[in-house]
């Protein structure tokens, strides 16, 4: 069964950092871009960051530009976002996402996310 899964989230003070992991099973995460999206509440899910299936090409959300660092290893089949200095307004459930490009359509293959939290 194809399955993403979400860890590293957590509570982290403002300037602090976290590095989310995104595992998957039942399928070879190389052949696929993946996303990260974040959902804050109240507010619509919105696109983070994204890496292609060879890791050479990265993209990412003006307002984590220079604080968020995506990246894969896909001989363990996982990809990772680096958050450093976060901000309360990074606040949010993280979702990776799989799919066959970084400026596709919706993907097709989603985790349940992960929380995290940013607050004093």
């Amino acid at each position: 069964q194809l399955q993403l899964v979400e860890s590293g989230g957590g509570l982290v003070q403002p300037g602090g950092s976290l590095r989310l992991s995104c595992a998957a099973s039942g399928f070879a995460l190389g052949y696929y871009a993946i996303h990260w999206f974040r959902q804050a509440p109240g507010k619509e899910r919105e696109g983070v960051s994204c890496i292609s299936s060879g890791g050479s090409v990265t993209n990412y959300a003006d307002s984590v530009k220079g604080r968020f660092t995506i990246s894969r290893d896909n001989a363990k089949n996982t990809v990772y976002l680096q958050m450093n200095n976060l901000k309360p307004e990074d606040t949010a459930v993280y979702y990776c996402a799989a799919g066959a490009i970084c400026s596709g359509p919706r993907p097709p293959y989603w985790g349940k996310g992960t929380l995290v939290t940013v607050s004093s």
